[in-house]
Parts: structure tokens; C-alpha cells; sequence
């Protein structure tokens, strides 16, 4: 595995792989686990060169967020990608992202001001703003994200819809604890009675998929059932709960079609976000 920290060393090395066969990328923000690995395991089954980017990106980070105490560790991320396959890491530093003067940034307009959008002002512009720098470096065949980020998801389908990158985004399902909990680097926040609780937002979720594939339509009645049930978890503070048009990210009345519902809640000071995506409802 080769590792990268600059832009011109990134360009000249992906100069010479691009003409060798297809480029797949996977964008996160490091502390691996299981989730990151299943991506690099999609693009090797379909990719001939892997490309991993670990950048804890600062302008996706409200001013209140965890930016500073977000875990990092290269040393054991290199391990990590180099033993599932990964062909080179770009680690660049924020000054070779965003350098003196930098003042370009891309929005998708609607979709980043919904869901967690609300509650995390410029989030998504962070978002997409270093994606598509990270698009337009690699110019990848494929890039992988995780169903767990399903707002992420939607708006990064937009945005390369809509400014006709020539890529195929590639969404995997999201890994999960034994126990249910979605895998997230923000886990290691989470005291042991946290990390216990923290279970029951997938139990609701869980509960919620069951109900729709009994014949339940109703959002009200599937919103009011989970919210009883995570409310119950004293150490749990519901920030949103919602049922939406998967690819709108629009409320529904009624669930038809493609539907996600998806939650957002605290565990003290560590959010935790998870959904559950209904194809042909």
C-alpha cells in the first residue's frame, strides 16, 4: 500500500493506475472498522485499483462539534487498510485541501437543509465540497459509501447527477454490532451504559421495518410506536425521527415505494445517527 499526503503525488501515481483498469474510491474520515472494510471489500470485487481517503474534514464540523476530539490514529488506519487490500491512502492535511484563500465550495440546495441538515447547519456544503474534490483528484469509475449515512447518500447522488461526474456511486449495507448497534467511529465516545442503551435505537428501527412488512402504511402510527420505544431509554435524547421519500428525503403520510426511516439522537454528548431503507413498499 502506498501512502499519499499530497495532490501532485496523488495525480502523478493515479496518472499511470488510471490506464491500467478502474479506480474505485473510498472517502472517510479514518478510525476504522468493520464498515469501512466491507467498502474496500466492494471495490476490490469490482475495481482494479482501491484508492482509500482518510481526511477529517474541518468544514463539515459546526463550531460546537467534535472536530479536535474526533478520534485519529494513522498508524493503526494504515494497518487496517493495507490488511484488507487497500492500493494507496490519501492522507492529505487540511492546508493541502483548503489552502490560503480558499473560498469554492459546492451546495445541493434542499436535500443538505433536511434531516440532519436542520440541526447541522453547512454540514452537507462541507460535504460536498470535499467530495467533489476528491471526485475530481481520483477521478474514480466507483465510489462507496455506507447505507448508514443515507442523507449523505442522496445528496451526493444529486450533486453528481447534477454537475455529470462520471462516476457510479455505490451504497453497502450497513454493518452492525451483534447486538444491532450501526458501527460508527463516534462509538468509542460512548460510556458502557451508553453503548448499552444505544441499542435501542436499532431495536426501534428494526421494530418499525417488521410493522411495514406486516402491512402497517401508516407513519404516524410506526413515528408514534418508535418514539414510545426510545423514550423509554432514559439515557437517550431523541433529536429527530422521521419517515421519508428515500430519494426526496420529503416527509411521507403514508409509506409507498422507497422509504427510509431514519433517526438521530444523543447519548449524552455523542450523536448517534441510524436508518432503515423499505425498497418497494
Amino acid at each position: 500500500m502506498r501512502l499519499v499526503r499530497t495532490i501532485a503525488e496523488l495525480r502523478e501515481v493515479l496518472a499511470k493506475e488510471r490506464q491500467a483498469g478502474s479506480i474505485g474510491l473510498v472517502p472517510t474520515m479514518g478510525y476504522l472498522h468493520q464498515g469501512h472494510l466491507s467498502l474496500v471489500e466492494a471495490s476490490r470485487a469490482r475495481d482494479r485499483y482501491t484508492v482509500m481517503s482518510i481526511f477529517v474534514n474541518p468544514i463539515q464540523f459546526g463550531p460546537n462539534e467534535d472536530f479536535a476530539r474526533y478520534p485519529r490514529d494513522l498508524e493503526r488506519d494504515c494497518a487496517m487498510a493495507e490488511a484488507a487490500g487497500v492500493d494507496l491512502l490519501f492522507y492529505p492535511g487540511a492546508d493541502e485541501m483548503y489552502p490560503t484563500g480558499y473560498c469554492t465550495y459546492v451546495t445541493v440546495e434542499g436535500l443538505s437543509e433536511r434531516l440532519c441538515g436542520r440541526f447541522r447547519p453547512g454540514h452537507f456544503r462541507g460535504v460536498t465540497t470535499v467530495v467533489s474534490k476528491l471526485f475530481h483528484l481520483v477521478q474514480p469509475q466507483r465510489a462507496y459509501f455506507g447505507q448508514k449515512d443515507a442523507q449523505q447518500v442522496a445528496v451526493l447522488r444529486k450533486m453528481v447527477r447534477d454537475l455529470n461526474f462520471d462516476l457510479e456511486i455505490v451504497v453497502c449495507p450497513t454493518v452492525r454490532e451483534p447486538d444491532g448497534l450501526a458501527l460508527s467511529s463516534r462509538n468509542v465516545y460512548l460510556s458502557p451504559a451508553e453503548r448499552q442503551a444505544a441499542t435501542v435505537l436499532s431495536r426501534a428501527l428494526f421494530w418499525a421495518r417488521d410493522q411495514v412488512q406486516a402491512g402497517e402504511r401508516r407513519a404516524a402510527v410506526l413515528l408514534e410506536g418508535m418514539r414510545r420505544m426510545i423514550e423509554a431509554e432514559p439515557l437517550c435524547r431523541i433529536e429527530y425521527l422521521e419517515i421519508v421519500d428515500a430519494e426526496s428525503l420529503e416527509p411521507l403520510d403514508r409509506l409507498s415505494g422507497s422509504v427510509l426511516i431514519a433517526l438521530a439522537a444523543y447519548f449524552g454528548k455523542t450523536r448517534l445517527i441510524d436508518n432503515v431503507l423499505l425498497e418497494g413498499v
